[in-house]
């Protein structure tokens, strides 16, 4: 593409990696935040949308320079263990492995968030069987869907709740709950209240773009195409003319992700402060949801329950496919790394992929039928 139109067309992976980026850690550890602290962090919350697209897009332009997705790239890092058949790995890679555990609990959160929603509408059935219906259904969304299924499908889910999360905190301000200027410049004085050190980062850990989502961007770049596109990197003009071509496309994409992020995750905060703190109440255990949804019903009026029920089904959901699609992309990846598979053994990794796209549903669902606490599973896992 020559021009800003022609990038538009190649657009796409930014929508897959916002659909896994805004849900839990904006509708719940976002909103939690405000609950807490009021609008006394805002200056923490717009640091953590905007400083991690920086990192995003260096991993990118390495991914179509190189061909190689996220693990390959650290597993160039000094500090070699040994791995399988022989092979030394990056000791970063089994920090990745390691790390799976803390990011299947919040996973769990994630789904629970999700079962929670449907819980409301239709009590009949709990949320933690709510969210094995939804953890089976994510798995058959990724097991027969291709990455234009789910780019299209995510894009669906990103456009209607970051529109509805929008659309509520801009009617906020007609109602008594509306924020004064003066709440908002307290917001940006770098207060930092100690109560709220666990609840800060774990927000930063389940807002913007993460490692894990850093991690996804790098694979979603990959199945797109980019490197692709660009070609085996060689010291010619022509190669390097490709490269830089495709690396303007991938910023583009970089920086809608950023307009997105922020429209989505600033919202959740200022209702947070703007209803919860107010009200003095948090979201917590099995009332997560049902206490997010004052947020609403305090402002608009009884009818928006159902709207912030949507919006946060969409919220959650989208998280839950876009994570699972990435994660064992991953999980396929990093077992080619390790040793385990060969890197080139295409249906060894797709048949690896499917395994890990059923198990991971199951322990996830699965530990949000022992806990029951969305809160305390998300900030545990992104704490990490």
């Amino acid at each position: 593409p020559q021009d800003f139109v022609g990038r538009l067309k190649f657009l796409g992976p930014s929508l897959v990696l916002v659909g896994s980026v805004v849900g839990s850690g904006e509708i719940i550890l976002t909103t939690r935040l405000g609950s807490l602290v009021g609008f006394s962090m805002l200056w923490f919350v717009l640091i953590s949308c905007w400083s991690k697209n920086i990192v995003q897009a260096e991993l990118g332009r390495f991914t179509i320079s190189s061909g190689e997705p996220f693990l390959h790239a650290f597993n160039r890092l000094p500090g070699k263990l040994p791995a399988f058949k022989g092979k030394k790995v990056s000791w970063y890679i089994y920090f990745w492995f390691i790390w799976i555990i803390p990011d299947l609990l919040a996973g769990g959160g994630i789904y629970g968030g999700a079962g929670q929603a449907i819980h409301s509408a239709f009590p009949s059935l709990g949320s933690e069987w709510w969210t094995i219906i939804l953890a089976a259904t994510a798995c058959i969304i990724v097991l027969s869907g291709t990455y234009r299924f789910l780019e299209k499908f995510l894009t669906i889910l990103v456009v209607t709740f970051t529109f509805i999360t929008v659309t509520c905190a801009v009617l906020l301000q007609l109602t008594d709950y509306a924020i004064t200027w003066e709440e908002m410049r307290g917001g940006l004085t770098f207060g930092f209240p100690a109560i709220a050190i666990v609840a800060a980062l774990a927000m930063y850990g389940g807002t913007g773009v993460g490692s894990g989502e850093q991690m996804a961007y790098t694979y979603w770049c990959v199945e797109k195409g980019y490197a692709r596109f660009a070609g085996p990197a060689d010291d010619s003009d022509d190669w390097i003319r490709r490269a830089r071509g495709w690396i303007q496309v991938m910023q583009t994409d970089v920086k809608l992700t950023l307009i997105l992020l922020t429209c989505a995750t600033v919202p959740f905060y200022m209702l947070g402060a703007g209803v919860l703190y107010r009200l003095n109440t948090q979201p917590d255990g099995l009332e997560t949801i049902s206490v997010l949804s004052n947020m609403y019903t305090q402002t608009l009026g009884e009818w928006a329950f159902w709207l912030f029920l949507v919006g946060a089904f969409f919220v959650l959901y989208s998280t839950a496919v876009s994570g699972l699609g990435a994660g064992v992309r991953i999980f396929a990846d990093g077992m080619a790394v390790l040793g385990l598979i060969e890197r080139n053994d295409y249906p060894t990794r797709v048949r690896i992929l499917r395994i890990w796209a059923v198990v991971t549903p199951i322990i996830t669902a699965g530990a949000y039928f022992y806990f029951q606490n969305p809160v305390w599973m998300l900030t545990i896992g992104q704490l990490f």
